[in-house]
């Protein structure tokens, strides 16, 4: 009987947990997205910046829906309803209402939307006069509207002057006074106004290092700290220094030397703590790992690895788990996850189905110029390449909003017959387009037999990769590539 209590105990402790770790609650309404369905993410930490998803949920007929997390510290999230997105701050044990306004969903369709983003619209009501998000808003209107009525004297062709800046401090101040209860906002405010400092040359590395980094506590869950923190040491390291030469730097890393790595970058005065030491060797490591001309990416990723299976703090074990998931972005060696698409007739196609072959898959849109061109290149050389190769398929999917697009591109278009390979309507699967990295149209990804994608970025049909295939063996490519020029 006492176990049966103890058992009962803990599954009711639990339960509690379980619904304690939903602090947070969104309520929300959609004019006209019923059917929709909005994400809600949060950044990992502030150095990898990968996302997190926090929720789901598919927006209702009736345009409502709900979505909760759970902070217990105030943290930076963003609504995303597919490729729209708003960001805002979340407190602990705070419910928020928010409305989506009328909104025409179909600007990507005009505009490059992942290179010029759209705000989603998101309306607040009944927030509290403390609320963090209206605190920052009216500091960062205030700050704005300083600086636009004092340009000339920001103007960074010319000598900043220092005391508009000090003006610009007493501004705030009294505009936006620290609250009580509230330090997160106080911090923002004091490290929003010194990371423009430094950024405007008006005081040195040094000068902020000794106010806010070298006394303080290493706050790698803090928004403002980091953001600071990421602006004091961004590119400072992994480019080299008068103290440690970016050579030498790249010599560490590709011997895997991380102790000898680490270790020297304390020879600079502003990274003789040990903690912000570390911490600023994995944001160098970050910016190392997309430095081609100096630092392998392999041994990159190693010393990464090997920071987060030593490190003595675990923030910072956490950290680098984060920056090596990252770094696992559709690359070469990556795997593609499965998924499946309706073709022109709606019957559902896997990727799954074409394991064991090469898959040139292309995004595209039937209506964009760009990717007519790239199509049109591939219909011409599309029968040589297959009569060369049994092991290679042409994917295209077609990522316009209405499957009837292409539909009717294939079917009733003069030369739609001309384009006879497997085509994929990609259905509102937005997180597909995510997961291929996909930032524009038209877009291309090689898949080789293993399911893997074989290059970083992958060569349009323009470029020539059908003149020298890497899904064709070396010893026929010469003697076929004549035929190529036939055609």
């Amino acid at each position: 009987m006492k176990h049966i209590i103890v058992l009962i105990t803990t599954l009711f402790l639990v339960a509690n947990t379980v619904v304690a770790q939903k602090n947070i609650t969104i309520i929300g309404t959609a004019a006209n997205a019923e059917g929709k369905v909005v994400e809600l993410y949060r950044y990992a930490d502030k150095i990898s910046q990968s996302e997190v998803l926090l929720d789901r949920q598919r927006i209702g007929e009736d345009h409502s829906f709900t979505l909760r997390c759970y902070t217990n510290y105030p943290m930076l999230v963003f609504m995303q309803v597919e490729n729209y997105s708003q960001s805002f701050y979340v407190e602990p044990g705070r419910d928020y209402k928010v409305a989506i306004p009328q909104f025409d969903w179909n600007i990507d369709e005009q505009k490059n939307v992942f290179l010029d983003p759209v705000t989603l619209p998101l309306q607040f009501m009944d927030l509290p006069k403390d609320d963090i998000n209206l605190l920052v808003g009216r500091l960062d209107g205030v700050v704005s509207q300083y600086l636009l009525g004092h340009r000339a004297a920001f103007d960074q062709r010319y000598r900043p002057r220092k005391q508009y800046f000090d003006s610009l401090v007493l501004v705030v101040n009294r505009l936006c006074p620290d609250v009580e209860g509230c330090p997160f906002f106080n911090r923002y405010k004091e490290y929003t106004l010194a990371q423009m400092k430094l950024d405007m040359r008006m005081c040195s590395r040094k000068s902020v290092f000794n106010r806010y980094i070298k006394e303080h506590p290493v706050l790698c869950y803090d928004e403002n700290y980091m953001s600071l923190f990421t602006s004091l040491y961004g590119n400072t390291v992994s480019k080299g220094s008068r103290y440690v030469s970016v050579h030498r730097l790249a010599s560490w890393i590709d011997n895997l030397d991380l102790r000898t790595f680490i270790d020297s970058l304390g020879v600079d005065p502003l990274l003789r703590h040990e903690q912000v030491r570390e911490l600023a060797a994995l944001l160098a490591l970050k910016e190392a790992r997309y430095n081609f001309h100096y630092y392998n990416p392999k041994k990159v990723e190693r010393m990464v690895e090997m920071i987060g299976e030593q490190s003595k703090f675990n923030d910072h074990k956490v950290i680098a788990r984060n920056l090596l998931e990252s770094f696992n972005d559709v690359k070469e060696g990556y795997k593609v996850q499965p998924f499946e698409l309706p073709d022109v007739e709606k019957r559902m196609v896997s990727l799954d189905s074409m394991r064991g072959m090469w898959v040139y898959l292309s995004f595209a849109r039937v209506d964009d110029p760009n990717s007519i061109g790239e199509i049109e290149t591939m219909a011409h050389f599309k029968d040589t390449v297959y009569s060369m190769s049994d092991s290679i398929e042409f994917v295209t999917i077609a990522c316009d909003r209405e499957f009837q697009k292409m539909y009717h591109f294939l079917m009733n278009s003069k030369h739609g017959d001309r384009y006879s390979w497997t085509w994929l309507h990609f259905n509102g699967n937005f997180d597909l387009l995510r997961q291929f990295g996909v930032c524009s149209y038209p877009w291309f990804v090689l898949i080789d037999p293993q399911g893997k994608v074989y290059y970083d970025v992958t060569p349009a049909p323009s470029t020539g990769i059908m003149l020298n295939p890497p899904w064709m063996p070396k010893q026929q490519v010469n003697e076929k590539r004549s035929l190529l020029f036939q055609e």
